[in-house]
């Protein structure tokens, strides 16, 4: 699938936008090092916004978002790296802030709710979380004015449907996918329960 089907089925999905988007169209040029960078003669690592804890934490929010079931969850498909990467890669400063501000403020939120941080919630309490989560950033997105930024929740929801239809494993076993595509076939039957295309 490539990035532009990819960004507009999710931003489908998600009934919008999808943060960071331009920059992940034209190869994730960073905006911080856009800004930043030019000037710099040798090329430095790009400094990791989030710990191997909080991806962590992001892969069991994506497993609750796209779990396991006859096809492999967005675990599988390290959706928390690649959140990581993104946000590092192709978000402006300003989203970096709202998201790892995020991460914190979703473990608070959880605490405050179920007594406990979100990954040692049952699979059933994350569930019920995530949704509360999801009617939230629902309202923040239908009355945000054009300045205000995403609410956090919706980035990781975007990532993780971005990361696990991108990644191999959604794009072959969640999608079909033909590696080397054939004649174009304007129209194919359709049998209830078959998968979308993955296109390449």
């Amino acid at each position: 699938m490539n990035r532009r089907d990819a960004i507009a089925r999710v931003a489908l999905l998600m009934g919008g936008t999808v943060v960071g988007a331009e920059y992940f169209l034209s190869g994730c040029s960073s905006p911080t090092q856009e800004k930043e960078g030019k000037q710099a003669s040798a090329p430095t690592a790009p400094k990791e916004l989030v710990n191997q804890d909080q991806i962590r934490l992001l892969d069991e929010v994506g497993e609750t978002i796209l779990p396991a079931t006859q096809t492999p969850g967005a675990k599988e498909a390290k959706v928390g790296s690649f959140m990581a990467m993104m946000v590092r890669d192709c978000y402006t400063p300003e989203e970096q802030e709202v998201f790892t501000a995020g991460i914190k403020q979703l473990d608070k939120d959880c605490k405050k709710q179920h007594g406990k941080d979100f990954l040692a919630c049952t699979p059933q309490q994350r569930t019920a979380f995530l949704t509360a989560l999801d009617k939230e950033q629902k309202d923040f997105t239908e009355h945000r004015r054009a300045d205000d930024p995403s609410q956090y929740f919706r980035m990781m929801k975007q990532l993780t449907l971005l990361g696990y239809f991108t990644s191999e494993v959604g794009a072959t076993k969640a999608l079909r996918y033909v590696p080397v595509p054939g004649r174009y076939d304007g129209c194919v039957p359709y049998k209830k329960g078959d998968k979308a295309w993955a296109t390449t």
